[in-house]
């Protein structure tokens, strides 16, 4: 008889979920314009400033390099938006920052908020990465015990 009662268990990130890619790409698209617009308000708050040819001394510099944001619904890819300043000539330069997508964040506040929680709730520093995984999937294997224990010594 072949008749099995034993179920597989599913990874998270094994399950196919239509709804989370469209939330995933939907918040990759509105990050995106949000950046864009912090990018265009920069870029207009700094007209005034020319090159000594006359030309816009703070202009766009195309993007970094994409990479993955850990946040509560899995990774989502995002790409910095930058600008140069062409003639600072001695002067400081002008830096584009950005106030929504940190330089070298690789994961969402709240991904950090949930740390220190977890380990409050039991949860040890070995056990938390599979914790995590299960709640934001399987690329959550980027926190490891040290990433956590650094995190939960800030918090």
């Amino acid at each position: 008889m072949t008749d099995t009662t034993v179920l597989a268990f599913r990874q998270p990130g094994a399950i196919a979920d239509p709804l989370t890619e469209i939330l995933r790409q939907g918040a990759r698209e509105l990050l995106a314009q949000a950046i864009e617009a912090e990018v265009c308000a920069h870029l207009e708050a700094h007209t005034h400033l020319k090159t000594d040819a006359g030309l816009q001394r703070i202009v766009r510099h195309g993007h970094g390099p994409e990479r993955e944001i850990l946040t509560g619904i899995g990774p989502v890819p995002v790409r910095r938006a930058k600008t140069r300043d062409r003639g600072a000539d001695g002067a400081e330069p002008v830096r584009f920052f950005s106030a929504i997508l940190p330089r070298f964040a690789r994961r969402a506040p709240l991904v950090d908020a949930v740390l220190p929680i977890l380990y409050l709730r039991g949860v040890s520093s070995g056990d938390m990465a599979e914790a995590l995984q299960a709640l934001v999937g399987a690329d959550a294997g980027s926190l490891s015990a040290p990433h956590i224990s650094l995190a939960r010594s800030a918090g």
